[in-house]
């Protein structure tokens, strides 16, 4: 999501393949602000992936699913949606709110990364929209938010991603798992995509490259290993 400081819009790019819980939460997130929610859309993001499209309608696979080849050497699909679904369909929409036209000193785009995902900062692609994380300026982390969130009685947010994404660690994958609809989906999407046509290797969601209905999420606590951290320090490190 991002907000135009210029335009005073909150703009949330919908691939439609997140999870009902942020659905959920925008919808009463929209009922709290004091300035519109524009939500833009380059269509659907799983419809097209199984029907071996790209937004633009064209033959493409745009996730980077993990790749296993007929010699056995592993790749990393192209990574094209989030510029595609996400990125795009934002800049097309601001410069729509803009009458056509770049304005002098351009638009400032405020990004609501915390200071945790730094590292995907990156200055915009075109000249008439000036990026800026304030999250990021003022030093705030995602715990921060959680904290002033809970500080003022709202909703704790959920991670916003796409349901099948293959960058989930598997603690998102869990979270996702907890979710016996959201789970069948990205399961029936991993079965659909192993052997789609064009691509001479299977793909798969999970970077274990196996069924994710068959990857074992389970922690280390749960398959018998205590969690030696949890002990009282006794003092005699290095004893």
């Amino acid at each position: 999501m991002a907000r135009s400081s210029q335009c005073q819009r909150w703009r949330s790019a919908d691939t439609q393949w997140e999870p009902r819980a942020v659905y959920e939460w925008l919808s009463w997130l929209v009922k709290q602000l004091p300035f519109p929610v524009l939500q833009v859309t380059a269509g659907n993001l799983r419809a097209n992936t199984l029907a071996g499209l790209n937004s633009d309608g064209q033959r493409f696979d745009s996730i980077p699913w993990f790749i296993r080849n007929p010699d056995g050497s592993q790749g990393l699909g192209r990574r094209e949606c989030t510029k595609q679904y996400k990125l795009v369909p934002i800049r097309r929409k601001i410069r729509e709110l803009l009458g056509g036209k770049a304005p002098r000193g351009g638009c400032s785009l405020w990004i609501g990364i915390s200071i945790d995902e730094a590292v995907r900062m990156k200055e915009s692609r075109v000249k008439y929209i000036i990026n800026r994380w304030p999250l990021i300026e003022k030093g705030i982390s995602r715990n921060d938010c959680l904290l002033w969130m809970k500080k003022h009685g709202y909703p704790e947010p959920p991670r916003s991603s796409c349901i099948g994404c293959p960058f989930h660690n598997d603690n998102e994958w869990r979270a996702i798992k907890a979710d016996p609809m959201n789970w069948a989906d990205a399961c029936e999407v991993d079965r659909a995509i192993r052997r789609q046509p064009g691509f001479k290797g299977e793909q798969f969601a999970h970077r274990s490259m196996i069924p994710l209905s068959s990857v074992d999420f389970s922690t280390d606590e749960e398959r018998g290993q205590g969690n030696l951290f949890v002990n009282e320090c006794e003092g005699m490190c290095g004893v």
